[in-house]
């Protein structure tokens, strides 16, 4: 018979690429009963540098994908090439992560770029399709928790709620009233210089009070909240799960979401606007200081021009967007500690994967709200 001319299919499921940080293993397709053949190795000229993986194109798959990822892993394992795992799964990545620590303990020679080492794969992993789906999902459920609240009212326990407000509120206000008291006074020395220019110093009232009240004041109290509370959340609710209390709530028949997560939103939701309005006022006053001392403005001229630069517009806004950033602090606070893995290291992995979430969130839903009411006329 004559010889076919035809070359043989390409594999459809791996694809082999090279970066500058090393390689990249792209998963494709459905990997669900797949196993990868010899066929399907690294390069042999990958021998060093950090090798990550691609799963945007990763259709399904099963409970073998494990095995198979570190039968095309090991071999780089054994040479020496460091592994980012940080795009997998979880219930992927922990056996990877013993595989990978149980091969380098007696040589040393290989190593696991953890998630936490590398911010920007933090960031891309937060807005990748497979984070966004399981982020979706989460919310779906914490609002058919809050429906379900009526049917069992005593899950939900007022002292956790009074302690949840404790926390984020009074507890808070040191470091809220620190920082945004600095950001005011940065703002209206920084405003002043470039108004005293023009010879209009007693505008600077007017540029303290709408940036503070409209913005700032929010988006930094955010920015306190998602380090001291967010991270919180997390590693408290990361603890449960690593300790199988979680588990040990449903078998009794207790709700986690509204046991652990609705006194913590409710607390966060009912407190935030006193929150934003300190915030607020402690930012405009900061600006006091500046103009009295440096440029020459009177104390009184200063808190007239802030009142009448005050109007609604502005304060429901301000309000409106802290409360909106407060509640994404504790869902990204909340998501991450119920899908925590299973031990130490998934604590402090909740943790900052929390704090990153709410960082991201909060200046994505700034940047959408100012585009969205600025087209609105507000």
């Amino acid at each position: 018979m004559p010889r076919s001319n035809r070359r043989p299919k390409p594999d459809e499921h791996v694809l082999w690429q090279k970066s500058e940080a090393g390689g990249v293993l792209q998963l494709r397709r459905d990997w669900r009963g797949y196993a990868p053949g010899p066929t399907q190795a690294a390069p042999a000229d990958l021998a060093r540098g950090v090798v990550s993986l691609d799963v945007t194109e990763l259709s399904d798959w099963d409970a073998n994908l494990a095995a198979s990822l570190w039968a095309l892993l090991s071999p780089l394992a054994q040479r020496g090439l460091a592994l980012d795992l940080s795009a997998l799964p979880d219930a992927v990545r922990a056996p990877l992560h013993l595989a990978a620590q149980a091969q380098s303990q007696p040589s040393r020679a290989a190593s696991l770029v953890q998630p936490h080492d590398h911010l920007p794969s933090l960031i891309r992993q937060s807005l990748s399709w497979h984070e966004l789906r399981t982020t979706i999902a989460f919310v779906g459920e914490l609002l058919l928790s809050i429906g379900r609240l009526h049917q069992r009212p005593r899950v939900f326990r007022l002292t956790d709620l009074w302690h949840q407000m404790d926390e984020m509120g009074p507890r808070s206000l040191p470091i809220v009233a620190l920082t945004t008291f600095l950001v005011g006074l940065m703002l209206a020395y920084m405003g002043g210089t470039q108004l005293s220019r023009l010879g209009a110093a007693d505008l600077i009232a007017d540029v303290v009070t709408i940036g503070m009240v409209r913005e700032l004041a929010a988006l930094m109290t955010g920015v306190i909240l998602a380090g001291r509370i967010g991270g919180a959340i997390a590693a408290e609710i990361g603890t449960m799960t690593v300790n199988e209390e979680i588990d040990a709530l449903r078998a009794l028949g207790i709700d986690p979401l509204v046991y652990l997560a609705l006194p913590r939103l409710f607390g966060m939701l009912l407190i935030s606007p006193l929150l934003m309005a300190f915030a607020m006022l402690v930012g405009v006053l900061a600006g006091l200081p500046a103009v009295t001392l440096v440029y020459g403005v009177s104390a009184p001229d200063y808190l007239q021009r802030a009142l009448l630069a005050l109007n609604w517009t502005d304060l429901w806004i301000g309000l409106f967007k802290g409360t909106m950033y407060a509640a994404l602090v504790v869902i990204a606070g909340c998501r991450e500690g119920f899908y925590a893995g299973h031990n130490a290291q998934a604590i402090g992995l909740a943790t900052t994967r929390a704090v990153v979430k709410a960082l991201v969130w909060m200046v994505t839903a700034a940047c959408a709200s100012t585009v969205v009411f600025q087209r609105l006329g507000f």
